[in-house]
């Protein structure tokens, strides 16, 4: 036990078990009917516990927004990095994002139906950040496809993306790994590219 006077020490996977609370009550229900009291007993805290992390609920809501924004985008950034054939890569950017959309599916589920409720700066944010991520795939595709034009590029991307994430909306009760396959298989038939190898 810490002698008295010792300051206490945040827990460094607190924040995150909040986040992740939050997002799975938020899934099920809408962000609006949770309550920070509940997002804390998910979390395993006392309510009050959730401010040593956030000054308000918007703010567990914008961090909620922020994680599945960060984990689709710092990894599209890694592999576009990677340097490999754009085939390839292209591969590797479907293949994660329908990684996310299974493993992380509350987050992306509570971003799609929450981020119109945020203040405008924070949605502007997150959409700048959306809209870079996009630009990640474009980047890639383009030299594959070669006989579309830019905004044509464009479509197909924003519809492949769209086709991964229209799981979030319903569930299939297929194994993980058969949708993964799945949605492999649509979002490379929708980009006209085949995959670089068997989803």
């Amino acid at each position: 036990m810490a002698p008295p006077g010792t300051p206490r020490r945040r827990d460094p996977g607190r924040r995150e078990r909040i986040v992740v609370a939050a997002a799975e009550l938020a899934a099920r229900r809408g962000f609006a009917t949770v309550a920070l009291s509940e997002i804390g007993a998910e979390a395993g805290i006392v309510g009050s516990g959730v401010y040593r992390h956030f000054d308000s609920k918007l703010a567990v809501l914008v961090a909620v927004l922020d994680r599945g924004m960060d984990r689709l985008a710092d990894r599209a950034a890694e592999i576009v990095r990677a340097g490999t054939d754009p085939r390839t890569t292209l591969t590797a950017l479907v293949d994660d994002h329908i990684a996310v959309a299974i493993t992380e599916r509350a987050a992306l589920a509570v971003y799609h139906r929450e981020v119109h409720t945020l203040p405008e700066e924070a949605r502007r944010g997150l959409r700048r950040r959306q809209r870079l991520y996009v630009e990640e795939w474009v980047s890639v595709l383009a030299p594959l496809r070669p006989d579309l034009a830019d905004a044509e590029v464009r479509v197909l991307v924003h519809a492949a993306i769209g086709a991964i994430q229209s799981t979030l909306s319903f569930r299939s009760g297929l194994a993980d790994d058969h949708l993964a396959r799945l949605l492999s298989t649509v979002a490379h038939a929708g980009l006209g590219v085949p995959a670089a190898r068997e989803p």
